[in-house]
């Protein structure tokens, strides 16, 4: 399950069929655990030496590493090694029960941590984070930018989310208290259902996101909402960092709006890319012009 977005979208500006399984593609990659700096996180490493590359891929809020599964063998069989992670309090990644462990410092603290691991066994890592986790990424860079090679904010922005999406978690914490995770999970259901790209996804996906959703931590989705909703603009410090950064997104975001994050790159003096036929999780809805993209950004550094 991930926040509904703005139901006037058309499935039809989507690359991917109505049969296919997104989060659930097919994959050689091996689940692996790797340690955070409060406990255990779940990834999904395709291993090998990677000649081309280590690639570390963070998913956004309510997300995890399937949000990637599209990529995995295409960039594996292009010569990288890719691993891909649930932040912690996501998914299959144990988290602390206080939500003020799941502020973006604390999260990105987590993903320097893997940095440096990855750099141990493959090399320095090139850095994708979707949505949220571009909000934690560009905050792992600021915090140790020679751990990264690259930085790629997939559908991410500037700052704080904005928009219709705010609405629906400003709602997350009554419903929290009333009913727990899972009538969290239930509403957004519930509100999916009246989404026409919702209608969509296949059955077996539709069940992995109800699944995957009950596996968040209810201190996680307070915390990184919370965190999501107040983040401040870094755009400058990232930019002084020199780190290559790449700003991709779906013609059709409806998160961060394309416009914000065109800005975004003018801003960073970075390379900026639309990728055709998807909203906000290209990754799933045009893989094949998602790996275009990175695979164009990294062999160009």
């Amino acid at each position: 399950m991930v926040l509904p977005g703005n139901p006037e979208t058309p499935s039809a500006t989507l690359a991917v069929p109505s049969d296919d399984l997104r989060q659930l593609a097919d994959h050689d990659a091996t689940p692996r655990v790797l340690p955070g700096r409060a406990g255990q996180l779940a990834a999904l490493d395709t291993g090998g030496d990677g000649p081309r590359g280590t690639v570390l891929l963070v998913a956004g809020f309510t997300g995890s590493k399937e949000d990637f599964a599209p990529l995995l063998a295409p960039l594996a069989g292009s010569g990288y090694r890719v691993v891909a992670i649930d932040q912690r309090g996501q998914y299959e990644s144990p988290g602390p029960d206080d939500p003020a462990a799941y502020t973006v410092p604390e999260l990105a603290a987590d993903l320097v941590a893997v940095a440096h691991l990855l750099r141990e066994e493959t090399g320095t890592p090139h850095l994708v984070g979707h949505s949220f986790g571009g909000l934690v990424g560009r905050a792992a860079v600021l915090a140790d930018p020679a751990a990264f090679r690259s930085l790629t904010l997939l559908g991410s922005g500037p700052a704080r989310l904005t928009g219709p999406r705010v609405a629906l978690l400003e709602h997350l914490g009554p419903l929290l208290d009333s009913g727990g995770v899972p009538l969290v999970q239930e509403t957004l259901e519930q509100l999916a259902m009246t989404d026409e790209r919702a209608q969509a996804v296949p059955e077996p996906t539709r069940a992995f996101y109800a699944h995957r959703f009950l596996g968040n931590t209810a201190a996680g989705l307070r915390g990184m909402a919370d965190a999501m909703t107040t983040e401040p603009d870094r755009v400058a410090e990232l930019a002084a960092t020199g780190v290559p950064v790449l700003v991709a997104h779906g013609e059709h975001d409806d998160a961060w709006t394309p416009a914000v994050q065109a800005e975004m790159a003018q801003r960073l003096g970075a390379r900026h890319e639309v990728i055709p036929h998807a909203v906000h999780s290209p990754a799933v809805e045009n893989p094949p012009q998602t790996l275009r993209v990175l695979e164009s950004f990294w062999t160009s550094l």
